[in-house]
Order: C-alpha cells, then sequence, then structure tokens
C-alpha cells in the first residue's frame, strides 16, 4: 500500500500540502482532484522520488515498479512499435542477455534457461502483440507501428509515451491527464483498459465521465490537505454538496450565536451589574473556533450574447467530396447542413474526417468537389488547435480583446477578461507566458466575444480544468445559436447537444443511439478486431456434428446456470440491504439539513446522527465493494466456455 504521513510539498516559496496524510491500498484505483495549483502533479513527482518532501514521509513497498508518462519524447529514429517496448525495461534487460548469449558470449546453458524461463513468464513472446494493441488502441494505424518516433507529432508521440506507460508492467501507474491527446475513441479504449488493470492506480483529469468510468475513490486536494471520498466523481461531488450544505448551515447557526453574544456585550459591558457577564461572553468569544463559510464558487463566469434571428439555413455543403489537394478524398458525397437551432456532436474514429468537416462547415478548406452555401448575415466563431496557435505571444489578452473592440473602454474590457479568470496583471501579461490551458481559454474568449451565430468546437476542452469545463458547458447550454462540436468530454457532448452524427467509412450520417451505444459500438469493434486477428492466425475451426454441438450448448448453459444462481440471490440482497441504508441514509441528510437539527438542546441527537450518516456511508462503501464482486463472479460464470 502506499502511506502517506504529515506530508508537507512546496514550490518555491507556496506551500502545497501541510500536515497531509493519506492510504491506498494496493490495487485500488484513484482519481485526484483539486484546484489547478493545488500540487497533484507535485505529489505524483514526490511517489517518483523525483522531489523531497519538506516534512513528513511517503512509504511504498521497495519492490514495486512505478509507470508513468513522459512529458518528453525525443525525435528518435527508434520504431513506434519498439519505443513502446521500451517501457517493460526487464523485458528489455532479457532480450540483450540472450542476444549476447545468441552471440556466444554466455556459455552457462543453466543460466541461458533461466533466462529463456523468466522470458516465458514474463510474457515475452506475447510482449510485441501487447505493444501493438496498445498502438491499435490509441489510435495508430499498423502501416505507422513501425514508423520512426521522430516523424509523428507533438500530441502522437504523447500518446506514444502513454502508450510506452501502460506496456510496462507496472504495480504502480500514475497517469496525468492521459486524455489531453485523445479523441473519444481512444478513451473509451483507454477507460476500458484501465478498468481491467490489475495494478494500483492514481489518475489526474479534468474528464469527469473518465473518472466516473475507472476510479472507485476520490482523494480532494483542499486546504493544504488530502480528503478521501469512497466512490466515483460523481459520487464525490454530491457528498462534497452535503458537506458544504451541512457546514453553511452550521456556519450561520454560529453567527447567530456570535451575533447574540455581541448584542450583549456592547449593551452591558459598561453596566457594572453586569459587567462580569459581559466578560464572561468575551471570553466565550475567544475561546470559540470559528467556522468559515462554505465557498465554492468558480473563478469563472460568461455567456453568450444572445443571438439575431437569421436565415433558417446557415451552411450547406451540395455533392461535397472533403479532401486535401493531391491526396485521395477523406469524405465523398456529402449532402449535408446545419440549421438554425441544431446543436449537433460528431462522433467517429480518429483520421475519418471530422476535423476535416469541421474545417469544411467553417470555410477555411475548400471542397474538392461541390459546393459550399452560407446564409447571409452568418457569423461563424470556430475553436481548433490552429486558433490557439495564432494566438500573438508577444501581446496580452487585453490587446487581442482590442482588436475586435477598438473603441471600448479598457475596464469593461477588463470585466470580460474576469470572467475567464484573467483578473489584474494577468489580462495585461504577455501571452507567451501563458500554459495551454489559459492559451485554450483566451481563444474561447475571443470567440464568444465575437457574438457567432454558429459555433463550431474542436476538442474545445483539450488543457481545461474542470471548472472551466463546467463553466463552458453552462454557457453553451444557453447559447441561442447552432453548435457543431467535436469533443472526448462525453459530459459537455451530453449537456450540450442533442443530435449525434457519425463520420466513418467515407460518409457522414446520424447515429442511431445516445454515447453509452457509442461506448458499446466502439468497443464492441476493437473486440471483433481481436476475435478476427485471432481467428485468423488460428486458422478455420473444425467442423463439428450440429446435433452433439446442441447438446453440448445445452449442457453448458445449464452448468452456468447451476453457476450463476446462488451468485444472482446473494446480488439481490446485497441490492434489497444497500436500498434499506440509502434511504435511512436520504432520511438522515434531509434531518441533518434542517434548522431543528442544530436547536438548542438537540446537540446529543446531532452527534448520534452524524455519528450514524458516517456508520451507514462505510457500510454502503463495504456492500458496494460485495456486490462488484459478486457481479464479476456472475460476468465470469456467464462467459465460461
Amino acid at each position: 500500500m502506499i502511506r502517506i504521513t504529515n506530508l508537507s510539498l512546496s514550490r518555491g516559496v507556496k506551500r502545497l500540502l501541510e500536515g497531509a496524510s493519506l492510504t491506498v491500498h494496493a490495487g485500488h484505483k484513484i482519481g485526484l482532484v483539486g484546484a489547478n495549483g493545488s500540487g497533484k502533479s507535485m505529489l505524483f513527482a514526490a511517489l517518483r522520488g523525483e522531489v523531497s518532501p519538506d516534512a513528513g514521509s511517503i512509504d511504498l513497498p521497495a519492490a514495486w515498479t512505478i509507470a508513468h508518462v513522459a512529458q518528453e519524447s525525443p525525435a528518435i529514429d527508434t520504431s513506434a512499435l519498439d519505443y513502446v517496448l521500451d517501457g517493460d525495461r526487464e523485458l528489455r534487460d532479457i532480450e540483450a542477455a540472450l542476444a549476447a548469449a545468441e552471440a556466444n558470449l554466455m556459455h552457462d546453458g543453466t543460466a541461458l534457461a533461466e533466462l529463456h524461463h523468466r522470458f516465458d513468464a514474463i510474457g515475452g513472446y506475447s510482449a510485441r502483440a501487447r505493444a501493438a494493441t496498445l498502438l491499435a488502441g490509441l489510435g495508430f494505424a499498423d502501416a505507422r507501428h513501425g514508423d520512426p518516433v521522430g516523424s509523428f507529432s507533438g500530441g502522437w508521440r504523447m500518446r506514444l509515451n502513454l502508450a510506452q506507460a501502460l506496456q510496462c508492467r507496472s504495480d504502480l501507474l500514475l497517469l496525468d491527464e492521459p486524455t489531453n491527446h485523445l479523441d473519444l475513441d481512444a478513451v473509451l479504449w483507454l477507460e476500458d483498459w484501465l478498468c481491467r488493470y490489475s495494478g494500483t492506480l492514481l489518475l489526474i483529469t479534468h474528464d469527469r465521465d473518465f473518472l466516473d468510468g475507472v476510479v472507485g475513490g476520490i482523494v480532494h486536494f483542499a486546504g493544504r490537505r488530502l480528503v478521501g471520498y469512497t466512490g466515483n466523481y460523481a459520487q464525490f461531488e454530491r457528498e462534497r454538496a452535503q458537506q458544504l450544505a451541512l457546514q453553511q448551515a452550521t456556519y450561520n447557526k454560529q453567527q447567530r450565536q456570535v451575533a447574540h453574544l455581541h448584542a450583549f456585550i456592547d449593551r452591558f459591558r459598561a453596566k457594572a451589574t453586569k459587567a462580569k457577564q459581559a466578560q464572561s461572553r468575551i471570553k466565550a468569544l475567544e475561546r470559540m473556533e470559528l467556522i468559515a463559510a462554505a465557498h465554492v464558487d468558480s473563478p469563472f463566469e460568461f455567456a453568450f450574447a444572445p443571438v439575431a434571428a437569421t436565415a433558417r439555413q446557415l451552411v450547406l455543403l451540395e455533392h461535397a467530396s472533403l479532401g486535401y489537394p493531391g491526396r485521395p478524398p477523406v469524405l465523398e458525397r456529402v449532402d449535408w447542413g446545419i440549421l438554425t437551432g441544431d446543436r449537433i456532436g460528431l462522433l467517429g474514429p480518429n483520421g475519418a474526417g471530422k476535423s476535416t468537416l469541421l474545417k469544411a462547415v467553417a470555410g477555411t478548406l475548400a471542397p474538392l468537389r461541390g459546393d459550399r452555401r452560407t446564409a447571409q448575415g452568418l457569423r461563424l466563431g470556430y475553436f481548433a488547435q490552429h486558433q490557439v496557435e495564432q494566438l500573438r505571444e508577444e501581446h496580452s489578452p487585453l490587446w487581442h480583446l482590442r482588436q475586435f473592440e477598438p473603441g471600448t473602454r479598457e475596464q469593461e474590457l477588463r470585466d470580460y477578461l474576469g470572467g475567464f479568470d484573467f483578473r489584474g496583471d494577468m489580462a495585461a501579461s504577455a501571452v507567451g507566458h501563458f500554459s495551454g490551458g489559459e492559451k485554450a481559454r483566451l481563444t474561447l474568449a475571443l470567440i464568444v466575444r465575437q457574438r457567432p451565430n454558429l459555433l463550431l468546437l474542436d476538442e474545445p476542452t483539450n488543457h481545461l480544468d474542470i471548472e472551466m469545463r463546467e463553466a463552458l458547458t453552462e454557457a453553451l447550454q444557453d447559447y441561442g445559436g447552432a453548435l457543431l462540436v467535436v469533443a472526448h468530454d462525453r459530459h459537455l457532448l451530453r449537456a450540450t447537444t442533442d443530435a449525434l452524427w457519425i463520420v466513418a467509412d467515407g460518409r457522414v450520417a446520424p447515429f442511431d443511439g445516445d454515447l453509452d451505444d457509442y461506448r458499446d459500438w466502439v468497443l464492441d469493434a476493437r473486440r471483433r478486431e481481436r476475435v478476427a486477428d485471432a481467428g485468423s492466425d488460428a486458422g478455420a475451426p473444425p467442423s463439428v456434428d450440429r446435433k452433439t454441438q446442441k447438446r453440448e450448448q445445452a449442457q453448458q448453459r445449464q452448468r452456468i446456470a447451476d453457476v450463476r444462481k446462488p451468485l444472482l440471490a446473494r446480488q439481490a440482497a446485497i441490492e434489497e440491504e444497500m436500498a434499506r441504508l440509502v434511504a435511512e441514509k436520504d432520511a438522515l441528510e434531509t434531518w441533518l439539513a434542517c434548522e431543528a437539527a442544530y436547536a438548542d438542546g438537540a446537540q446529543q441527537e446531532l452527534k448520534q446522527k452524524i455519528a450514524r450518516q458516517g456508520e451507514l456511508g462505510w457500510q454502503l462503501a463495504r456492500l458496494e465493494t460485495q456486490w462488484l464482486e459478486v457481479s464479476e463472479a456472475v460476468e465470469r460464470a456467464g462467459s465460461v466456455a
């Protein structure tokens, strides 16, 4: 397990953690959340031994292998597949020793046999296949597995670094924003892979759906402490909200007590007969441990301007072939239009043409054949990676905004930028010193200010933290124009779009289903590919007598039913017990939210209720674990061959 005790960490003169403690058991998957700059990445560096704590200790098993995603990847000639294989250091060491033996540099037969045995034990013979599967899952075409690392762009090299970390047979996997350079298909594949990962996982990500799908616990960086919560991110948000509501109710009650004491002191301090009582109340105020008001305000607050009425058809592509000069078309025979009020999310595998379609709609890529027609009065806002790169790094956010509105008062521009958390000196600072997330926020601010009636967003959430993603989601929900978005953030897609289209196999077509259906479609396609690959390697199956096959299938179904029956009964009993405890917990929390809970004379009952609340949380967490174990057993029983 990982045991963090009274840990203090600093970055320069800024104290990030102070007296923080945490225990993570082996095999658990934990999400780390908190404001940017709260110390999440610094904790990873401390776990890797790259920084030393100012105080306290971090203890983890000495034999553990720790894997993490490197932030840099050199432009080397090593092939993509070999670069991924380099992630398994022991594999490479054994391969080198075996190569030396084959060159007659080793004559010890026993040692050579031990090397072959160890190579087999660590899955050396299937290592290249595993590496190829990782590359395919992260979107690399088979034809590029042999290409040198230096031939890939920066975002694809980050995918190679991620694949290298996953290839490592690690006991502890540290992932810091692994989805930033991935498309939705790769995110879904990675989520599925991490769910099957058997080691301990610590995950930093601003993608709430990804957290919900992977982790079973949350650690919140708050007040320079580490606060643990059972469950995924959605459960953390609910519990955190309940805690803040309780804190605010307790704060309000204490403020009434403080006001009462101050009123008595102010009234009777100078009165001789009451002076002693006034002094006792002054001492009571001094002894009182003041409760802070609950504070969850986001630093972001902005909205799109109202959209003026315009033509019903905003953009129309007619008989269009889309692609790039000198290459085969990416999409052909596209007849597709954007209507006023459309809110469309684009789905599809990497390289299928989603960004190409957005460029064609935006008018930055002319059709190879066919036409693009636009409505009069079209005001188009287009967010893509190249928009971020077009920021003038030597100039400030204020300068960029003035290019659109030279006559607007500076204070009005500053107020607007403040809604995107560019405040004070930051509004006048050079953009070149900004982080990727800050540059993305500024690009969005400039687009919103242009009051578009058609908004095209190509992966707008890359580098944005959870608070900014939520602010963008809320602003898009109230946006009155047409919206076309490509994003790997499923929360944003669910909350802001009402139609899904899929771009695949050179076509654009409606997707009949929701994002959960799309996830199943992607993962099923990947499984079918693995089965097809295995089948092509194994050859055609032998013919089987049909009656014998049916009899064996019936016997197999009966065996599965016999195994599943007691498991399903156990699962139902656990669900019944969980429902009872949830009902009790809901009733308890309703009582705790009432003012009567904090009335004079209710202290003993309040203490008992809070203790019971904690006990119920523990019991539910235990039952959830049991339910998951039984569910996995049911699933295993159903997949018995």
